[in-house]
């Protein structure tokens, strides 16, 4: 056996596993004595030279490494690890003489400068530089003679030869290393990693392209950055700092870092306003410019309109390429390189590509390097040409492009294009040119008031955009509220409308507390002149007071709004809201039916009725659910779900998806549920929406707990939590309670069941949300009565009695009936499990009528009525399995084997090779659960039987397998049984495991 070759950063390479890893199967091939090459492929900035480093340090203990890189004149120049003594020198059309080749060390060859040449650094190891190199160019060397040189020097050992920047090397010097790596192969002994540009140089070859990093890998390496390093200060990053570098540094290490080290300690953590633009990207973007220099006249000035034509469009989306043609062909460009250019990426040697309609810059980075490499006349002149194509093609699609190309070729402030610009930025646009529209307008404006206020509404638009980083970011630039008299313009909001924003963006991202006074002080200051901010501000406040859980801060929001102008279904919602929380329940049911259509106003107009307000459709899903309506609720969730993807905004999306999938879930409906919150979780993410996602994370945690497994439910029970508890999300962190106390009893565990959800139901300071913490009575006292607790529950249930006699949830009153089935005496419990199951047929829904059969076949089984006990529990195991229940089947199965029915599939041997097999099925399942841990009364507790039996089958059980202890029980049934996660023992019963005996 060999050992393979790892490749370890000293310094960590963050979001290049994948690249690490094929150079890491390069290098464990050449230690076997095979060759082979790799090109790394990418633009400037992205790592390729720090990969080639890697390998170099990786394989330096193993063989001799030839490091080359591009001298100032463009020739190879190369230096060698200092064990590779018997390499020649002249490897190549230039390289090192003298003592050069051997003091040099691979791996410390120095770093790119922008233009793509080798800089060199003294080894970290040994003091003084290293010498500098001294080119020769001798006769080039043939493809076979390189290789035959390289195989002599390296004395049999393994050689790896990188060649850093080797797009910039001569043709003759690229064109012998490119014809030398295609001929390795088995038995070359001879690795070759090249590092180019994304060009066709070595095309052929085996290639990896090196992507910008993703959001996590930036995140990491600017953390890494900030706390490390001469500019690392040890205050925190100021979040908005941290997400306007990673936007800014686009996926680039080499950006990214630049970016940062221009920044002073102040800016970092927040106290110094962020310049606009941020310094430090001239040297990374004049990296670029080394192939626009290159490039014949007509490819630069395409390359000028097509950077030029981007930014009047959403991040990421190209330009059009009509209109690009059309800017070419009014630029005085060739109709035949126009039609090369567009339809083909030679004319621009792939800067540009085309994708349907749209044209693109590839890598993105390049059309900012164009902007910035071109003279400031040149861009102007560029932006005016479009501004005027685009104001030619009238209508509004173009209104606002053009008036922000006439923004970007403004030379300074201009009040007149301004003010056009914010009174163009309006519906039908998106939320994201309204935002790039008033910002551009902000940074026109020379009053600071005005400008403040425009930069309030560009951040408005960011926010409701579902970008909440830009729009925290254009806060930022926010100065003081406006002064009265300062001219503000209708659309910009005015005082208040900061406050507002930081409300929203608290709203879904932030404590609630802090979104709810936030939004209340923002509604303050809106009213005397935004009403309608004003209203969407107290209607914030009061969501914020309802996940909280504060049914007082509830209604001073709501009792400060005026229905009035908003309709007659805006004023029952308000009104009906307010009397259930005020406990006048049923005056409040009765306002909250006449909202369950609320664009029943429209007096049937069919194109309202197509497209019904959003909102007004999310508060009527609301109204029926606090109704108990979960069909209603289910059917208005799907009308909200199609009105936002119709209408928008974005931003509602995970909030429609949320509601829909929670009545989904009321209604029994969990497979939907389960689907609309992963969608609505990703859109969450998508959007910046962490309190959103908490909540999706509790409702997947609620679907998890039927369907399993138990560890989707434990994941996303400790996701919700983790988001809830710290914004203090009163309702998310009831429902994940409520889901792992459901679990816990799916896998038979009653009393961690009870433990959990005892605080939720019960009063006092760990009670569960208001509106949500009934739903989890009914599973409260079932783990009560099955855990054997003891307790008092009949407030419990009285008070489950009173909501069920309120509600029109169809499955109160057969949770009803069974919760009083399982407090009854036995000579009534027969009548209620019957009235419970008469309730469940005219209501519906597999999953409560199967939990109600599995309880009432455990108690006919209790009571030694086991033929009695086979039908029901038959009837919950098919009921369980068709709506995916495998948990809950698996208990059926169980308490159906114990009652003497065999169950198809369920039973397995757990020792191998027959060891169970001369068990009962009743002492099968006691031997699995004393495997995993169980003691005698855990057992019995789960097995609905009693301790006494428990020990009475286990000293068989032993008998028959010929062991005298749970722990030799356990070794014989081996690692297969899944561990069962323990409840804790009493210290008043120690259990000796030489004993059969249990507590």
């Amino acid at each position: 056996m060999t050992s393979s070759t790892t490749v370890r950063s000293p310094h960590r390479l963050y979001g290049r596993g994948g690249e690490l890893a094929i150079i890491q199967g390069l290098l464990t091939r050449l230690r076997q004595g095979d060759g082979g090459a790799l090109v790394l492929a990418a633009p400037p900035g992205l790592g390729r030279t720090a990969l080639l480093r890697e390998a170099a340090s990786a394989h330096r203990s193993r063989g001799p490494v030839l490091y080359g890189t591009a001298s100032a004149a463009g020739t190879a120049a190369a230096t060698a690890s200092a064990d590779s003594a018997g390499l020649p020198d002249p490897v190549g059309p230039a390289a090192y003489t003298g003592p050069a080749v051997r003091a040099a060390s691979a791996g410390r060859a120095g770093s790119a400068d922008r233009g793509g040449r080798a800089t060199h650094a003294a080894p970290a190891d040994r003091a003084g530089p290293v010498p500098a190199p001294e080119p020769f160019t001798p006769e080039p060397l043939t493809p076979e003679e390189l290789l035959a040189r390289l195989r002599d020097g390296s004395t049999g050992r393994p050689l790896l030869v990188c060649a850093d920047d080797a797009h910039a090397w001569d043709p003759a010097c690229r064109t012998a290393l490119a014809a030398a790596a295609r001929r390795l192969g088995p038995g070359s002994g001879v690795g070759i990693l090249i590092a180019a540009d994304d060009g066709p140089a070595f095309a052929g070859l085996p290639t990896r392209r090196l992507g910008p990093l993703d959001e996590d890998a930036s995140a990491a390496l600017l953390d890494r950055l900030a706390g490390a390093g001469a500019g690392a200060t040890t205050d925190p990053l100021d979040p908005v700092v941290r997400a306007e570098l990673l936007r800014e540094g686009a996926g680039n290490p080499r950006l990214l870092t630049a970016l940062l080290g221009h920044l002073t300690p102040g800016r970092l953590t927040g106290r110094t306003p962020l310049p606009s633009p941020l310094p430090g990207a001239e040297g990374v973007l004049e990296a670029y410019a080394y192939r626009l220099d290159a490039l014949p006249a007509p490819a630069r000035a395409l390359l000028l309109l097509a950077a030029a034509a981007q930014e009047h469009e959403p991040a990421g989306a190209g330009t059009d390429a009509l209109l690009l043609l059309r800017a070419g062909t009014r630029a005085g460009l060739p109709r035949d390189f126009l039609d090369d250019a567009l339809f083909g990426p030679a004319a621009t040697e792939g800067l540009l590509q085309r994708a349907g309609s749209r044209v693109h810059f590839s890598p993105p980075l390049a059309a900012r390097a164009v902007l910035h490499h071109t003279p400031p006349a040149r861009r102007r002149a560029a932006h005016e040409l479009l501004a005027a194509l685009l104001g030619e093609a009238g209508g509004r699609a173009g209104t606002l492009a053009a008036l922000a190309q006439r923004a970007c070729a403004a030379p300074g402030p201009d009040h007149a294009l301004a003010a056009r610009l914010e009174a163009a930025a309006t519906a039908p646009y998106s939320h994201a040119e309204r935002s790039s529209a008033l910002a551009r307008a902000a940074a026109l404006t020379p009053d600071p008031p005005l400008r403040s206020a425009r930069f309030a509404a560009a951040a408005e638009q960011a926010a409701h955009a579902g970008d909440p980083d830009r729009a925290r970011a254009l806060l930022a630039r926010t100065a003081a509220p406006a002064e009265t008299g300062s001219g503000l313009a209708p659309t910009t909001g005015g005082p208040g409308l900061a406050p507002y924003v930081h409300g929203l963006l608290a709203l879904r991202s932030g404590p609630a507390v802090d979104a709810h006074e936030a939004l209340l002080a923002a509604a303050a200051l809106l009213g005397p002149h935004d009403s309608g901010r004003a209203l969407h501000a107290l209607l914030g406040a009061a969501d914020a007071a309802w996940v909280r859980g504060d049914a007082g801060g509830y209604l001073e929001a709501m009792g400060r709004v005026d229905p009035t102008p908003y309709g007659d279904a805006f004023a029952s919602y308000r009104a009906g809201m307010c009397a259930v929380l005020a406990g006048r329940t049923a005056e409040g049911h009765a306002l909250l039916r006449r909202c369950l259509d609320p664009d029943g106003s429209a007096e049937g107009h069919p194109v309202l009725r197509r497209c019904p307000d959003p909102a007004g459709l999310l508060r009527a899903g609301v109204a029926a659910l606090v109704l108990g309506e979960v069909a209603a609720a289910c059917r208005i969730g799907a009308r909200a779900l199609g009105a936002v993807r119709t209408r928008g905004p974005e931003v509602l999306l995970p909030q429609a998806l949320e509601y829909l999938a929670y009545a989904e879930l009321r209604a029994g409906l969990h497979a939907a549920a389960r689907a609309h919150a992963l969608e609505g979780l990703h859109a969450a993410r998508r959007t910046g929406q962490p309190n959103s996602s908490a909540r999706l994370h509790a409702v997947l945690a609620l679907a998890a707990s039927v369907e399993g497994p138990a560890e989707a439910c434990a994941a996303h029970c400790d996701a919700a939590l983790a988001g809830a508890v710290p914004h203090g999300l009163a309702q998310p962190a009831t429902l994940a309670t409520w889901a792992r106390g459901r679990a816990d009893l799916a896998v038979g565990r009653p009393e961690e069941a009870a433990a959990r959800l005892g605080p939720l139901v019960r009063p006092g300071p760990g009670q569960g949300h208001f509106a949500v913490r009934t739903l989890a009575v009914p599973c409260y006292v079932e783990a009560v009565v099955l855990g054997g607790r003891g307790g008092e529950l009949s407030s419990v249930v009285d008070e489950f009695a009173a909501w069920a006699d309120r509600t029109a949830d169809p499955q109160a009153p057969a949770q009803l009936a069974r919760c009083r089935a399982l407090t009854a005496p036995a000579d009534e419990a027969d009548a209620r499990y019957a009235e419970a199951l008469a309730h469940h047929d005219r209501a519906g829904g597999d999953f409560e009528r199967a939990r109600t059969l599995l309880l009432y076949g455990q108690w006919l089984r209790r009571r030694r009525r086991t033929r009695e006990a086979r039908t029901p529990l038959r009837d919950a195991l098919v009921a369980f399995q068709r709506c995916s229940a495998r948990a809950w089947a698996e208990r059926a199965g169980g308490e159906l084997r114990a009652a003497g029915e065999p169950v198809a599939g369920a039973v397995r041997d757990t020792g191998g090779g027959g060891v169970l097999s001369a068990l009962t099925p009743q002492q099968q399942r006691i031997a699995r659960c004393v495997a995993e841990g169980a003691t005698n009364r855990e057992v019995a507790l789960r097995l609905s039987l009693s301790p006494r039996t428990v020990d009475h089958h286990l000293r068989n059980i032993f008998a028959a397998l010929s062991v005298r202890s749970r722990t030799e029980l356990a070794r014989l049934l081996g690692p297969q049984t899944s561990p069962m996660p323990r409840t804790s023992r009493s210290p008043q019963s120690p259990q000796s495991p030489q004993s059969p005996q249990g507590p």
